[in-house]
């Protein structure tokens, strides 16, 4: 009984990092929430890309709402993308059952250094 109070104590946690992140960044969330969930909350790594997909959307949509209620959000940009997303998402989701976890981590890696990179330059 401890153990699942000190697990769910772990997920809001994970889930409030994501979520501070998201409000600062616009978005983000993700790069914090994947290696916690699969770190301190114990799923195997898939299953934490994977929730942190699911975790991630309210948040975004969260944070947009409050950017878009302050004037600092413009639709008319941001169509273009979220039509760019959607097909990203669609053919991410369907390849990452195919793609070796190997290959996953080597991406999320790539990814993180590149931010990582451009927030210095």
């Amino acid at each position: 009984m401890k153990e699942d109070r000190s697990k769910l104590m772990w997920y809001a946690l994970a889930g409030g990092a994501a979520g501070v992140v998201n409000g600062f960044f616009g978005g983000g969330g993700g790069m914090v929430l994947v290696p916690l969930l699969a770190g301190k909350c114990g799923l195997d790594q898939r299953k934490a890309f994977a929730t942190s997909v699911a975790v991630i959307a309210p948040l975004c949509a969260l944070s947009a709402g409050i950017y878009w209620f302050r004037g600092d959000l413009d639709l008319a940009a941001a169509l273009p993308y979220v039509a760019g997303g959607l097909a990203g998402g669609l053919i991410g989701g369907r390849v990452f059952k195919k793609l070796s976890m190997v290959w996953l981590r080597r991406g999320f890696a790539l990814l993180l250094l590149y931010g990582g990179v451009r927030a210095f330059l």
